[in-house]
């Protein structure tokens, strides 16, 4: 009925909070206009993924809901409250809705944990690498 609108909801969070993000990177590179060689992901692209699966999961099943007729173009938008079943509507938001935002937000903190790992190994490589050519 409604389950998508918690992933929207944190999309809209998150999305604002990787553009307060990005600007303090943008801020900080400025500062620090050192040249430097580590290869390293700023944290608001990392953010713009997760952004990327709950607004594209989101929309797919806002599109899911429109097709099955549970989402309306018109007040109140939503069939549920419309027909009274709005106990129903909010109990599936907390668990259906919370349950797919809480595996999309798992799934893109394993994807940062392992982008993590590899950008460690390639400093810990290149800091190998510079003390094997200085010997």
């Amino acid at each position: 009925m409604a389950c998508f609108t918690v992933p929207a909801a944190e999309a809209i969070i998150t999305t604002v909070a990787e553009r307060i993000i990005k600007s303090k990177e943008k801020n900080q590179t400025v500062k620090n206009s050192k040249k430097t060689e580590e290869v390293r992901i700023p944290f608001s692209t990392k953010l713009g993924w997760l952004n990327k699966m709950l607004w594209g999961g989101s929309a797919l099943l806002a599109f899911e809901h429109v097709w099955h007729g549970e989402v309306v173009p018109f007040f109140p938008f939503l069939t549920a409250v419309e027909n009274g079943e709005t106990a129903e509507m909010l109990h599936e938001m907390a668990t259906a809705g919370v349950a797919m935002a809480a595996l999309v937000t798992a799934i893109w903190g394993i994807m940062v944990g392992v982008t993590s790992f590899f950008e460690k190994q390639s400093k810990k490589d290149k800091s190998q690498t510079l003390a094997g050519g200085m010997a």
